[in-house]
């Protein structure tokens, strides 16, 4: 443990930061996980609703800087190639 105030401070903060982004990774791929189910249901609607949304959530976690931009890209890619495969 360190001994110096503003490291304690640090470690308080970075702790803090660690259990946001664990959280928000785990709502995201659980918004990536309902759009794969959707696509296995074959169910259109649910899954451009639940595209829309987990492009959302990929957006932000890019914003906040929670993910890599190339990460993002290449889930929203292969997200929406599995959509449209349901549409044709």
């Amino acid at each position: 443990m360190a001994n110096i105030k503003q490291q304690i401070k640090r470690i308080r903060t970075n702790e803090k930061a660690r259990q946001f982004n664990a959280s928000f990774k785990s709502s995201l791929k659980t918004a990536m996980k309902a759009v794969y189910a959707a696509v296995e249901a074959k169910d259109v609607e649910k899954a451009q609703t639940a595209l829309a949304y987990a492009y959302k959530k990929l957006d932000k976690a890019q914003a906040k800087g929670i993910v890599h931009k190339n990460y993002v890209a290449r889930h929203k890619s292969s997200l929406a190639t599995m959509v449209n495969s349901i549409n044709a």
